[in-house]
């Protein structure tokens, strides 16, 4: 592991006994200190460059305070235009940022844009009240008022997400009680938090990161990826060409397990995201059903929470889910979250292949401007529409026992796509991916080609009107009891 992951996986350990703290404090306490060890941790990560995180902060509030009808679309031209400028800074002369600034300022592009888009739903929703003349009083998923500079400041600095996913899409420091993604860091929101549970949750969520983390130190040092840059790799044989990419993809996995992992166990023990099970929460998403606070000590204690709302990694569904399509679920699931809503439903486009080509574009550009992210998100929308029009095509015809043995080699090509992309995204530049994709004959996009055209001649429908057949499942592929939790 580099000095920069030893640093981040310290960082993220730190934040689980802060979060123990910050849960028995008061409200301000709990506000304004969890933007205090945010903006200190940002600091301490990114010295002189956490200037760009505020200058995106204030550019952001500006547009929301000068145009709040359409700050959504301004906030994200915005913070995606100083993606670029800030990936430019090399280019132009100017100090480059840490991969510690990176970090927080690609988090911090999509919590301004849904705290943008907040605002704008709550504009709009005060002018339809108006035009009304009446109040029709709380609604779920709506913002009391306007944050203030301060409380914008808070929330952007929360340390609560300040390096990872988990709050990409919620909102920690505005103390709106009927939100449907604000933090339970506010007393507002849970009165009576001391009875929502932290340390059982927490264990139960973390006894796998320490295998994950063995099993990513032992797979990266028998399977180093340098080895791929070399010229000595390309010299092997085709099935050791072909092989690499899977330790190499199981590397890549169990590595983000263990972050995300740890990042979540932080929420959990500050006790960010806890919401009643009635409120069938969702990750990144929230409470989708309004609950009542609980009136009494003997009620909270009764009440059962659980932390879907920043769950980001389902690590079974992650490796035994069946389609390419589902596997992007249960992936980084609060970020896939913040582009399936503020992304892929605002596509120009209808197809929903040709919406996911969009979204991954600019899921790639979010990643930054290495063309080995475009080549391989691009290849997504590929196989999408490949395993849906074979799917579609010939799946629905076979006996029970012939559509579990589809799903079982269903289950391997959608790993092995996520093998051959993986090598896209973590060697970067277009000569190594594509001459690693060479070495192995492009083999994942003839194959999802030949899957294409032969659904297409069988007359497969797309994934928008697959016949209703029974959905294959990650429990087909392995018992329930296998699960995390």
């Amino acid at each position: 592991m580099s000095p920069e992951e030893w640093t981040y996986l310290v960082v993220l350990l730190i934040s689980i006994p802060i979060g123990f703290l910050f849960k028995k404090a008061g409200p301000g306490l709990k506000r304004w200190g969890a933007a205090g060890v945010g903006l200190g941790l940002t600091l301490f990560t990114c010295g002189p460059h956490t200037l760009h995180s505020l200058i995106t902060i204030l550019g952001t509030w500006a547009l929301i305070q000068a145009q709040p009808c359409s700050c959504h679309a301004l906030a994200l031209a915005w913070t995606f235009s100083y993606l670029l400028f800030f990936r430019a800074l090399s280019l132009l002369g100017l100090p480059t940022p840490t991969p510690f600034t990176n970090a927080v300022q690609l988090l911090l592009t999509l919590k301004l844009v849904s705290l943008a888009s907040e605002v704008q739903d709550l504009h709009l929703a005060q002018r339809k009240e108006m035009a009304s003349g009446f109040s029709k009083g709380p609604t779920l998923g709506l913002l009391p008022d306007v944050p203030s500079l301060m409380e914008t400041l808070s929330y952007s600095y929360c340390y609560v997400g300040i390096l990872t996913g988990e709050c990409a899409c919620a909102q920690p420091c505005l103390h709106a009680p009927r939100h449907r993604r604000l933090s339970p860091l506010s007393t507002r929101i849970l009165p009576l938090q001391g009875a929502v549970p932290s340390l059982r949750p927490l264990l139960r969520r973390a006894w796998p990161a320490p295998l994950f983390g063995l099993l990513f130190l032992l797979s990266s040092h028998l399977f180093p990826l340098e080895a791929v840059r070399e010229d000595a790799f390309y010299a092997r044989p085709l099935p050791a060409r072909l092989f690499y990419m899977i330790p190499v993809f199981f590397a890549f996995r169990m590595r983000f397990y263990v972050a995300w992992i740890a990042a979540e166990c932080g929420c959990i023990a500050a006790g960010f995201g806890a919401y009643p099970v009635a409120a069938k929460a969702r990750a990144g998403g929230g409470p989708t059903l309004q609950c009542p606070p609980p009136s009494s000590p003997e009620k909270a204690a009764s009440v059962e929470y659980d932390y879907e709302t920043i769950r980001n990694i389902d690590c079974y569904g992650t490796d035994f889910c069946v389609r390419v399509r589902d596997g992007m679920r249960y992936w980084n699931m609060t970020v896939q979250w913040w582009l399936a809503q503020y992304v892929y439903k605002s596509a120009p486009a209808r197809s929903y292949v040709l919406r996911s080509a969009w979204t991954m574009l600019l899921s790639a550009y979010w990643h930054g401007l290495h063309p080995g992210y475009y080549l391989s998100f691009l290849t997504i929308p590929l196989c999408l529409a490949a395993e849906a029009r074979l799917e579609s095509a010939l799946r629905g015809r076979l006996s029970p026992g012939g559509q579990k043995a589809w799903d079982w080699v269903h289950w391997f090509l959608k790993m092995r796509a996520y093998d051959y992309m993986c090598m896209g995204f973590v060697l970067l530049s277009l000569g190594d991916t594509v001459r690693y994709w060479a070495s192995v004959y492009f083999c994942m996009h003839i194959l999802a080609l030949a899957a294409l055209l032969l659904g297409l001649a069988l007359g497969g429908g797309g994934p928008g009107r697959r016949k209703a057949a029974p959905a294959p499942s990650a429990a087909t592929l392995a018992p329930e009891k296998l699960r995390e939790e």
